[in-house]
């Protein structure tokens, strides 16, 4: 699949509001025949456009009230090594190489600072990792999980 045409766009569009609208729905909504979204969404998976259906929960309600952004220095050659072990961490949610002061940069949530805390010492006993700067994120102002369809 080379480029997303508009009716692939307005499919995602419909999956964007509900992941679980039936076909038949999507189909009368954009004016085509249930076999059309069918064939197109079994397209978009199989070209991984679409990767998956998982439901968005809220991470305060299940006791996750701390969101943290974590920097970590790490030595050189190691990069690649340490980003896998930190991506096996489950409270660890987003690993990405970065360009600047720091080698990586992790989006963590955690229950308590206590829980906070031990993790970050955990994290400066790895070899490795040389620093860390932790930010403690007091207002979250947007936090979309949907691309732009244009």
């Amino acid at each position: 699949m080379s480029r997303l045409d508009d009716m692939d766009r307005n499919i995602l569009k419909c999956l964007y509001k509900n992941a679980r609208m039936p076909l038949r729905e999507i189909a009368q909504k954009l004016d085509v025949s249930v076999s059309t979204v069918s064939v197109r969404i079994k397209e978009l998976e199989r070209e991984r456009v679409i990767q998956g259906y998982i439901p968005i929960l809220d991470p305060e309600k299940l006791g996750y009230d701390l969101l943290t952004i974590i920097g970590v220095r790490i030595s050189e050659g190691k990069l690649t090594d340490v980003e896998k072990q930190l991506a096996k961490e489950d409270r660890v949610l987003q690993v990405f190489d970065v360009t600047g002061e720091w080698d990586s940069l992790m989006i963590a949530r955690f229950r308590s600072r206590e829980e906070l805390n031990t993790f970050v010492k955990e994290l400066l006993s790895l070899p490795h990792i040389e620093r860390t700067n932790t930010l403690l994120v007091l207002n979250v102002v947007k936090d979309e999980k949907r691309l732009p369809l244009r």
